[in-house]
């Protein structure tokens, strides 16, 4: 046990895309599958924490019920509260009353638990370790608080917005952390690749935090070279990806039920079809199973 290797789990965020991502975590918890820490970015944040708190199927099902009520995720909103999502309903009617959030299961877990953040006045990510879903939930919110049409979140005493601006796919800050033996979840499939290019957009919206402009207008290039780093590690079984068998044509913002449905079906089936393939890729590098 002494030699044992800690293993993560790095969760990609991208929307409504991340319903991909509550099917793979589903399938983890019907094989009961743990790891040591787990690190979400945005919308992997917001499923993660539903993971750490073994709450098998609590993400598809507030999907299925909320997806169009108004308060979920509309420009009703961010016209009305200048956020695209209703931060009263999302972060404290849902996770309290509505479809309540096991935060006593949080508190016992045994997973390290951290969200990923942008602060805008330095542009650098921020890893920040969630130790109480209910004090924190502003860090949560933060991480999943797209630019743009998301008021900056003041938190921890930094002024944060999404994750994925600076860092989507945190793996390398996670294998620096000590998790060296990780599963990263993507809501790309293979190949993708973002387009770069320069947007003057970023300069005029956030003049007043200009690091945080050259962020997003790096952030192409950034997830491109991460993307290719993600590969590398793959490809010397540093690492264990699963992605998108087939690409995600679910909008950010989709309203369709039956879109919905069918992504966290691909990666519920996704998950199931590599599982016993992950279990033996850990035990290949720890000499224990997951």
């Amino acid at each position: 046990m002494e030699n044992r290797k800690k293993t993560g789990l790095v969760l990609e965020g991208g929307g409504m895309r991340g319903i991909y991502t509550a099917g793979v975590l589903d399938a983890f918890m019907e094989r009961r599958i743990t790891f040591d820490g787990v690190i979400g970015v945005s919308a992997g944040a917001i499923h993660g924490c539903s993971f750490v708190s073994n709450q098998k199927g609590r993400s598809i099902r507030y999907y299925k019920k909320y997806y169009r009520d108004k308060r979920f995720m509309s420009y009703w909103n961010f016209f009305r509260t200048g956020n695209i999502v209703d931060e009263k309903f999302c972060y404290h009617d849902l996770p309290e009353v509505l479809d309540p959030y096991d935060y006593d299961a949080f508190q016992r877990s045994k997973t390290e638990f951290y969200v990923t953040c942008t602060n805008v006045e330095t542009g650098k990510a921020e890893y920040i370790k969630m130790e109480d879903m209910r004090t924190q939930i502003d860090c949560m919110r933060a991480s999943a608080s797209l630019p743009y049409v998301s008021k900056i979140v003041e938190a921890e005493g930094k002024k944060l917005l999404d994750g994925g601006c600076a860092d989507s796919i945190p793996v390398k800050a996670f294998m620096d952390m000590g998790f060296e033996r990780n599963v990263v979840v993507l809501t790309r499939e293979k190949g993708y690749m973002k387009k770069e290019g320069h947007s003057a957009m970023a300069r005029r919206f956030y003049r007043r935090y200009p690091e945080f402009a050259k962020t997003l207008e790096s952030r192409p290039r950034v997830y491109n070279e991460t993307i290719k780093e993600i590969e590398r590690l793959e490809a010397e079984g540093k690492i264990f990806v699963i992605r998108p068998s087939k690409a995600l044509t679910i909008g950010r913002m989709s309203h369709d039920g039956n879109e919905i449905i069918g992504t966290y079906e691909t990666g519920y089936q996704d998950a199931k079809s590599c599982l016993d393939e992950l279990i033996s890729w850990y035990a290949s590098g720890s000499g224990e199973a997951v």
